[in-house]
């Protein structure tokens, strides 16, 4: 099992001596590990180059399964029930799920799992997503990536949220698309998964928009509306909700589109207390959208 740890390690952090950080070993100790992993399993695991050690295509297959023994042997002294469960759970999650899905699914959850230490890591969706692929959370509540996901990864639909244009309460019109055309476009940050649904939207209706400036924050983005700096597509969800903007919501109709809200997980890690959570943010969110 040691070995198999060291290589993961490896695998993760690009070199021996940072994996041997990571594992409290030497490097040369990491190097004699991986020596003899390759040779009990009779295929070399790395092209090394320097001092990288880049997985070669016998590595690449056998991360997986690595990470999937070593999820299973942990689970063998695990109780089955999350009532009995110890440990720490790194969730990450975007600001929207932070305060709207979590301060409703925790108390459930600290009811069914009260042993269980939670850390919350915020981010933004692309960051959270590596972090989980790079094995630092154990949980990733983002909005659905615009590309397909490792296979390893498990996704749980948790909320879909609709589009919808946000403008000035004194701003007259009705028209979406004309409004979008002739005012000023709070953007939501391109580089955000959400932001790339607006980018694509705007590309099919062919609009070409002023922008007056660019975030990512949607309680942020809708007070610069507020303030008269132009006009927003962003979606029906955040804090923005609960209380009483001075804007008009306008429904695409139509053309209405989505941002999909997702928790991310890696297969191999499935256990008793994320399961448990998983259930309190699927009940929370059913709740939500009835």
């Amino acid at each position: 099992m040691r070995e198999l740890k060291t290589f993961v390690a490896v695998a993760r952090h690009g070199t021996f001596a940072a994996a041997g950080q990571h594992v409290g070993l030497t490097q040369s100790a990491v190097s004699a590990q991986m020596r003899a992993l390759e040779r009990q399993l009779g295929v070399a695991l790395f092209e090394r180059s320097g001092r990288s050690a880049v997985l070669n295509a016998a590595g690449r297959h056998a991360l997986p399964l690595a990470e999937q023994i070593l999820a299973l042997f942990s689970q063998m002294a695990r109780p089955d029930d999350a009532a009995h469960w110890r440990g720490e759970l790194r969730i990450g999650a975007i600001a929207t799920v932070q305060t709207g899905l979590l301060p409703d699914a925790l108390p459930r959850f600290r009811q069914q799992a009260p042993h269980i230490e939670l850390k919350l890591v915020p981010g933004v969706s692309l960051d959270l997503l590596s972090q989980l692929d790079a094995g630092e959370l154990d949980l990733a509540l983002l909005i659905k990536p615009p590309f397909p996901l490792p296979k390893e990864l498990l996704e749980v639909p948790l909320a879909r949220e609709p589009f919808v244009l946000v403008l000035p309460d004194h701003l007259a019109g009705d028209d979406p698309i004309a409004l979008l055309a002739s005012q000023p476009l709070v953007r939501y940050d391109r580089r955000s998964f959400g932001g790339r649904l607006v980018e694509r939207f705007l590309r099919q209706q062919r609009l070409q928009v002023r922008e007056s400036l660019e975030l990512d924050e949607l309680e942020a983005i809708v007070r610069m509306v507020e303030a008269g700096m132009g006009v927003a597509l962003i979606p029906r969800a955040g804090l923005w909700l609960q209380r009483q903007p001075r804007v008009r919501i306008l429904e695409l109709g139509a053309l209405t589109f989505y941002r999909e809200r997702v928790a991310l997980l890696r297969r191999a890690q499935r256990q008793p207390a994320l399961d448990c959570l998983l259930e309190c943010l699927g009940e929370v969110s059913e709740v939500r959208h009835r």
